[in-house]
């Protein structure tokens, strides 16, 4: 595990557009001539540990960046901490970041609730707390959260793009909403109001669990007696394998959605069993390392070198890897657009400026684009269908409706 700190460094080349002064003395907390403190928070124990391959495979993009030649003369020093994906103890560990390691900045602290814990928090000390691992739909909130910003699509966003699918599908349907209780679950609640409105209720049977709990069996079987004919599931990795195996073995076939960050098919599908999940939809940003379409794709044979050199451990088919990597790259963006004038202030102005950048393991025609009212990086996705190997794209690459 990561518990301790790794000194890393990574290369990056500076910009030639001076930036106008800042009417208050620049924080450079964490920032010295020759180091910049970079803090995480990581599931590597606990109900969601299968996420914590994702700083894992940050960690290893920092070495390699590091052999590159370093920062501008600087050093990233990347320092990460498990939580257990309990709330009260990120909130102990992200205190321990900032108040005693004095970090620059968090980036990519997993979890829904466990930014929730920490956010008034990081926007009270105004500390950066960059491209969180939870596509919450709140991380958009730049008026009220302006030092915290997303990076992966907002659930809500994807939810609606489930929702109109399936009314095409399904003009009259009978809706199970398998949630996990918190504000993760919640958003696909939210999403999936946005587009049924007043037939919400009529049309939708809700069912939530705790991330602390044994199985969510009672819950599928609820459903299914319900008379459900669509399944949206909700929920992460452990849960999501144990919905779609026991969906299968009671012989219930619904039209089944199944939320983007649980589709792996190192830590979900094959675990569940790769049959059982067959025809499933999910939406995809990312290039998935199980789809053949991507073989000789210039952006994913960069990928397995680095699998390869940098994270040999790593698992090629969890797609969690990739996201780490994608995350990872547009944090170097960050950093070359700040050049030498590397403070907290331009750590988030620079991550409120990216402006269609092409990050190689996003879908084509999928760019990461930011503004100072613009907190959602990415808002792009595309339907697949997992068909049994691998997850089949299908259709354009959409957008959700606009949100608030």
């Amino acid at each position: 595990m990561l518990h301790r700190r790794t000194a890393l460094a990574a290369a990056i080349g500076t910009i030639g557009l001076a930036r106008p002064q800042l009417a208050r003395a620049a924080d450079t907390t964490g920032i010295t001539a020759t180091e910049i403190k970079v803090g995480n928070t990581a599931a590597y124990s606990g109900p969601a540990s299968v996420y914590g391959t994702i700083a894992r495979s940050q960690a290893a993009y920092f070495r390699m960046i590091n052999e590159a030649g370093g920062i501008a003369g600087r050093k990233i020093t990347f320092i990460t901490y498990d939580d257990g994906y309990s709330p009260p103890k990120t909130v102990e560990q992200v205190r321990r970041l900032v108040e005693q390691d004095r970090v620059a900045c968090l980036f990519q602290t997993l979890g829904t609730a466990a930014n929730s814990a920490i956010v008034r928090y990081m926007n009270q000390r105004r500390v950066p707390h960059l491209f969180v691992g939870t596509g919450a739909d709140k991380w958009g909130n730049y008026q009220d959260t302006p030092w915290t910003i997303g990076w992966q699509p907002s659930y809500r966003i994807e939810t609606h793009i489930y929702m109109k699918h399936m009314l095409a599908e399904r003009p009259n349907p009978q809706i199970g909403l398998l949630y996990q209780n918190d504000d993760f679950g919640k958003d696909y609640i939210i999403g999936a109001r946005d587009i049924l409105k007043e037939r919400f209720d009529a049309m939708v049977r809700t069912v939530s669990h705790e991330v602390t709990d044994a199985t969510v069996d009672s819950q599928i079987l609820s459903l299914q007696a319900a008379g459900c004919d669509v399944l949206l599931t909700a929920t992460t990795p452990k849960f999501a394998a144990q919905t779609i195996r026991r969906v299968h073995d009671i012989g219930w076939r619904p039209l089944h959605y199944l939320t983007n960050v649980s589709i792996s098919a190192g830590t979900v599908m094959n675990p569940a069993g790769a049959e059982k999940g067959i025809g499933i939809i999910t939406s995809a940003y990312l290039k998935d390392p199980t789809d053949p379409a991507w073989r000789e794709d210039g952006g994913m044979r960069d990928w397995r070198a680095f699998m390869a050199r940098w994270f040999p451990e790593g698992d090629l088919l969890d797609a969690s890897n990739v996201y780490g990597y994608g995350a990872a790259i547009t944090l170097v963006q960050v950093l070359r657009q700040c050049g030498r004038d590397l403070t907290r202030e331009s750590l988030m102005r620079e991550a409120a400026n990216l402006r269609d950048l092409e990050v190689p393991i996003l879908l084509p025609g999928i760019r990461v684009s930011t503004s100072p009212t613009n907190f959602r990086p990415i808002r792009q996705m595309q339907l697949a269908r997992w068909t049994g190997t691998t997850w089949e794209r299908f259709g354009d690459v959409l957008e959700g409706a606009a949100v608030g």
